[in-house]
């Protein structure tokens, strides 16, 4: 591989902005890119396939190339010599990378890939805590799925198109995608690329929602014609899945404490076709109060560390801090006490997350059954879903059942 001065320097600019001013990578990706409209898809992809590579590795690259935070542009490029080497790619003669020691970044790997915390790159805290939580054996496999590039897997929008067409449609549009085996509206890209710019998407045919996600919806159970709400609403993607399953009849309320994700979501379900989906922002008690009593289904897809996308989001092993973990668990909790009284009798309830810890989920369900609310729920089932077992994010479901 040729390296290109401008494409590289970009790199440098991006890691500055996530590294050294908190900026959240995929943002910083973006903005990146918009800097020479003559880049190709294939330089582009570079920019951000290097990037977020060296993001994930953070903490191992800083370590073989013994550099700290705040990085200065040299210590960046030293970061990058590293990238280089580590993927035998051939260091070009540029004064920025000069005197780049080949042998001993080799040699500091080798050493430093028989401790875990260095092999995967992860704060002390973090491996710390998935060990504590998942035993060593199931973390050291997690953390090392978590660690591989995501791949993107698009739903199929079923109220506009059955999958094998969407299949043939994107085929023409050059993209080429597989079916995976039990995940019936799922499609797996062959290669990376940029699905945003097709017709297909634009027409509203599918969604990007990673095939884990797209088991949570199912899991509630809906039917068409209920009373369906989604509390944790954010942008849609889970709201629009169950609004195909419900084939665009009944009602559909998404709620979410933020005006802005309720926004994009209405913006979305005018492309996917979908409309039986009402939106109301939590900017009081009483929209949840209204609700109470008066739901088929309840979906609670709460707020949580985000250890099970990783792969998706590597900046936020960075981000992440132990303290933010203790308090989204009584946010969980909150909202497994309040959002599930909005249950009518006989009705169901998933509370799922996107985290694979069992403080976070199996535990946080065991917590609300045994209180005073949680009596008047059954325990149907749960599923955890994880990054080393399926290839895709980690998940946690579980299914409750208000009594009769």
């Amino acid at each position: 591989m040729r390296l290109h001065r401008n494409l590289v320097f970009a790199v440098i600019d991006a890691l500055h902005m996530i590294f050294n001013e908190g900026e959240y990578a995929d943002k910083v990706i973006e903005k990146v890119l918009r800097y020479d409209k003559r880049w190709g898809a294939r330089d582009r992809g570079f920019i951000a396939e290097t990037t977020y590579d060296i993001v994930r590795w953070k903490r191992l690259y800083s370590e073989i190339a013994e550099v700290h935070e705040p990085y200065s542009k040299p210590h960046l490029f030293r970061l990058f010599g590293v990238w280089c080497v580590l993927r035998g790619i051939r260091i070009p003669d540029w004064k920025q990378l000069e005197g780049t020691p080949e042998r001993r970044i080799k040699g500091r790997f080798d050493e430093l890939s028989k401790i875990r915390k260095f092999r995967e790159s992860i704060p002390d805290w973090m491996d710390e805590l998935g060990e504590k939580s998942l035993g060593s054996e199931l973390w050291t496999k997690e953390i090392a799925a978590q660690n591989q590039q995501a791949e993107v897997i698009l739903r199929t929008n079923t109220l506009k198109i059955p999958k094998p067409q969407l299949k043939a449609f994107l085929t023409k549009e050059d993209i080429a995608t597989e079916f995976i085996d039990g995940y019936p509206e799922a499609l797996k890209l062959v290669e990376r690329k940029n699905v945003f710019v097709t017709e297909a998407f634009k027409d509203g045919l599918f969604e990007v929602q990673d095939a884990s996600s797209q088991l949570v919806a199912p899991f509630l159970e809906v039917e068409p014609g209920q009373r369906v709400i989604d509390a944790c609403a954010g942008a849609g993607g889970k709201t629009l899945h169950l609004a195909s399953q419900m084939q665009n009849k009944g009602q559909l309320i998404a709620l979410d404490i933020y005006e802005s994700k309720l926004k994009k979501l209405k913006k979305r379900a005018r492309r996917n076709g979908v409309h039986n989906v009402e939106t109301r922002a939590i900017d009081s008690t009483k929209v949840i109060k209204k609700l109470h009593n008066s739901a088929d289904r309840v979906l609670l897809d709460a707020p949580c560390s985000g250890l099970g996308v990783i792969k998706r989001n590597p900046d936020s092993k960075w981000k992440l801090e132990p303290e933010f973990v203790d308090r989204i668990m009584g946010v969980q909790q909150d909202i497994l006490q309040n959002y599930s009284k909005m249950v009518k009798k006989g009705g169901q309830m998933v509370y799922a997350t996107c985290s694979i810890l069992p403080q976070e989920n199996s535990d946080q369900v065991k917590n609300f059954l045994d209180s005073e609310n949680g009596k008047d729920f059954e325990f149907v089932r749960e599923r955890n879903v994880f990054a080393s077992e399926t290839g895709f994010d980690g998940f946690y479901m579980a299914l409750l059942k208000k009594k009769s």
